[in-house]
């Protein structure tokens, strides 16, 4: 059987933010932590974050994605037909 993402030409690609503590430690140095975010990319179609989807192999850093990520993923759209709307444009004129 052959993996459905590869029939689609889909990629995963894989992202490293990361959140850093406000404080200072005492010898002056801010402790960040890493937060990988991952996408599933299909020719033609917005990029779709699938993180919460996916299961990650904390040793090796392998990804394993099981069947339902592809059933489930949320509806997507191009930024390009993103509307957006000022916090002035949502209230009624007085």
């Amino acid at each position: 059987m052959s993996d459905p993402l590869e029939e689609k030409k889909c990629r995963i690609a894989e992202i490293v933010q990361y959140t850093c503590d406000s404080e200072k430690l005492s010898n002056g140095q801010i402790h960040c932590f890493p937060i990988p975010r991952i996408f599933r990319i299909c020719p033609g179609r917005p990029a779709v974050e699938i993180t919460k989807l996916v299961n990650i192999d904390e040793k090796t850093g392998e990804i394993k994605i099981p069947v339902i990520a592809n059933e489930t993923l949320p509806k997507a759209k191009p930024w390009r037909d993103v509307i957006r709307y000022d916090a002035d444009d949502t209230l009624p004129p007085p």
